[in-house]
């Protein structure tokens, strides 16, 4: 098979090596072209030099392109997959850092809650210009694979607004599904077959079963409360498995930023996280890791390299679903997995227009997803408040509606518990400033925001959040990876 798949983000280099060595596992894949798009040329010779040496290493006919002229990278191609982050560490740092000056405090802040908001105003711009390239230049069927968060709003512009064929893809599903079966005393999950179902990462596991037994809601609470790590570094996901009765897909720390009730006050933060790791509930815990994961690889650049020269292991495919799609669509070997697409009556108890996460299956035919799921009424009420955020900031973000946008923020969940309509007006106004170069469709709102600015008076506070730590520096990191490796 010869085909051509582009990668817009391509920068994004430990995720893009992934998808690439995923992709190649597939033997009738070995003669197809990748093409690298990202805004950095640095980071684009970085990846493709590593994948360049993976080809070499591997015998493959394999082509490899990197431009930063995105359109030449999407001429002729059957697949886009996108994993931008607009703004970079820079735009995301002020997601987390303004929000925290009205007592808002955030693990990752890129689904919902004012950081994801914002980041979903600082994509959609973007993710149109990508599909009207896709339409021009792309195969006429191009399928557009995202993984960029916020996945809902990025995958609903893409469908609703960019009109191209559009899945969005993530692994916090599978990533819950590896926790069961290990609670569970599973092999694998392999063992585990489970229907999950709701939103992008309000996802639940809503029937369970075992080498074919079905698993309650007292089984699963027991098996979680006496694991030895998982009963410390889940407690609010524990908790909400205990008062939903199913078990969420997301981590705790992300899941505690969708809800109303755990972030709402630095007490009950510090007792419902954990900080063994920042996923488990850190203040801008996602934010740290990601500063230090880029340090890391710069400073660490030849030893990647020097990895990228080992062969390709099979066995070690990942789950992520992008190579699986893939295959399934050119080969037609089934796959199964879940999806983010647009409702259309998937699942019955929440909006046709939602952009929902489900069980689907592909084949040669396309993406085929199970319909007629009806969600418990406390997941399905849950995901439907964050569906009419992710809505308002949709409309917000293609109408440029400063009024809208602040409307969505002030209706999220977590910011709504924490703070009043004067914090959120002036909250929206002081981030919109601080990000005006990646939001151009707030330029005319920009002067007046900055001038409503300069006479406010609602009171914000320094604040670093009520878990906080700071990023580490390359000794630090080497030290501890040391530490680790002699540990075991």
């Amino acid at each position: 098979m010869s085909f051509k798949i582009a990668i817009i983000g391509a920068g994004s280099v430990g995720f893009t090596k992934k998808l690439f060595t995923d992709i190649l596992c597939v033997p009738e894949f070995k003669d197809i072209e990748f093409a690298l798009t990202d805004v950095s040329e640095h980071n684009l010779q970085m990846i493709k030099a590593i994948l360049d040496r993976i080809v070499e290493a591997n015998r493959l006919p394999t082509r490899v392109t990197a431009t930063t002229d995105r359109r030449k990278a999407l001429e002729g191609a059957r697949y886009v997959i996108s994993c931008v982050r607009v703004g970079g560490l820079e735009a995301y740092a002020d997601d987390i850092r303004i929000p925290l000056k009205y007592g808002i405090d955030q693990c990752v802040g890129d689904t919902i809650c004012a950081g994801g908001i914002l980041y979903g105003q600082r994509n959609i711009p973007v993710i149109l210009d990508f599909c009207k390239d896709m339409r021009e230049v792309a195969e006429t069927n191009v399928k557009f694979l995202n993984y960029a968060n916020p996945m809902a709003m990025n995958t609903w512009a893409a469908i609703e607004y960019g009109k191209v064929d559009t899945v969005g893809l993530c692994h916090g599903v599978q990533h819950g599904a590896e926790q069961i079966a290990e609670v569970l005393g599973a092999k694998s999950t392999q063992e585990l077959d489970y229907v999950c179902s709701g939103i992008n990462h309000q996802t639940w596991f809503i029937d369970l079963r075992l080498n074919g037994r079905p698993i309650g809601k007292d089984e699963l609470v027991a098996a979680f409360e006496v694991h030895p790590v998982y009963s410390r570094q889940e407690k609010l996901r524990i908790d909400v498995l205990k008062r939903f009765g199913v078990y969420s897909t997301e981590s705790n720390g992300h899941l505690s930023e969708y809800l109303p009730w755990y972030r709402k006050r630095p007490d009950e933060i510090t007792r419902w996280i954990d900080m063994s790791d920042w996923i488990h509930g850190e203040t801008g815990g996602y934010l740290r890791y990601s500063t230090e994961t880029r340090n890391w690889f710069e400073t660490e650049y030849p030893q990647f390299l020097e990895a990228a020269s080992k062969p390709i292991d099979r066995a070690k495919r990942s789950n992520e679903h992008a190579s699986h799609i893939l295959e399934a669509l050119e080969t037609n070997r089934v796959y199964r997995g879940h999806f983010n697409v647009k409702n259309n009556g998937v699942i019955t108890n929440l909006p046709q227009d939602a952009i929902i996460e489900s069980p689907g299956f592909v084949d040669r035919f396309g993406i085929n997803m199970a319909a007629g799921i009806t969600l418990p009424e406390a997941c399905a009420a849950t995901c439907i408040a964050s569906i009419n955020v992710q809505r308002m900031s949709v409309h917000a973000a293609i109408s440029g509606d400063i009024d809208l946008l602040k409307l969505a923020v002030l209706h999220d969940p977590l910011v709504g518990a924490v703070s009043t309509p004067e914090e959120v007006w002036q909250m929206v106004d002081e981030m919109v400033v601080a990000q005006a170069a990646w939001l151009p469709q707030y330029a005319h709102a920009v002067p007046a925001a900055r001038e409503r600015l300069s006479t406010s008076q609602v009171k914000t506070r320094e604040w670093a959040g009520a878990a906080r730590r700071s990023v580490r520096s390359i000794e630090e990191l080497r030290a501890e990876k040391a530490a680790l490796k002699q540990a075991g």
